[in-house]
């Protein structure tokens, strides 16, 4: 096999797999910094930042294609920062978005996220004989990629971040705060205070 082929053949593979890479569904998605981020705040050496994915851009660098905001679903990005002396249990941490008039909405799960779309109505599709045939559409929030991207983290070490999505059934009001609680020292059991930390 001639070198020029053997070359041939390792450029097809190249060309055929980046687009899979780049345009998969679990294409890679990278939060910034706490401390990047303007809507942030710090108590007891631990840095929160939270941003609303509200725009079409925002929502499809983290998404793709899926844009949860058209759906109902607001996506909160949540950074978590430890600059504290003990590590942190997360087992029991609360978000909850807060609106200028501060009512509390609690975060869905990402597992129920799937479920808050409006119910699957049979649409009538014309057949060929003239009658009618019974279609579904697919449910977009049925994508894998909203539990992928959830905050999942239990602990977090000390000099270490965490970072992933809550999901609020809104639409984002600037104005409005994250408020999170729970977080606890693994070493003494102590609470934190709770944080309130106002978005764009």
């Amino acid at each position: 096999m001639s070198l020029l082929f053997k070359s041939s053949i390792l450029a097809s593979i190249v060309l055929w797999s980046a687009p899979l890479t780049a345009a998969g569904k679990d294409a890679p998605f990278k939060a910034g910094p706490a401390a990047g981020y303007s809507s942030k705040q710090t108590n007891e050496g631990v840095t929160i930042a939270a941003v609303p994915f509200d725009t079409e851009e925002r929502a499809r660098e983290a998404f793709g294609k899926l844009n949860p905001n058209r759906y109902g679903v607001l996506p909160v990005l949540v950074v978590i920062r430890n600059g504290g002396s003990d590590v942190l249990r997360l087992e029991d941490l609360r978000v909850e978005y807060m609106t200028p008039s501060r009512s509390k909405i609690e975060a869905t799960p990402a597992r129920d996220v799937p479920y808050l779309s409006a119910p699957n109505r049979p649409r009538p599709i014309p057949g060929p004989t003239g009658g009618m045939k019974i279609g579904r559409s697919k449910n977009p929030l049925a994508n894998p990629v909203i539990d992928v991207r959830a905050f999942s983290a239990r602990m977090l070490p000390k000099g270490e971040e965490a970072s992933g999505f809550f999901y609020f059934q809104t639409g984002h009001r600037h104005g409005s705060q994250v408020y999170v609680a729970g977080i606890r020292q693994a070493g003494s059991g102590k609470e934190l205070f709770y944080f309130e930390i106002r978005m764009e």
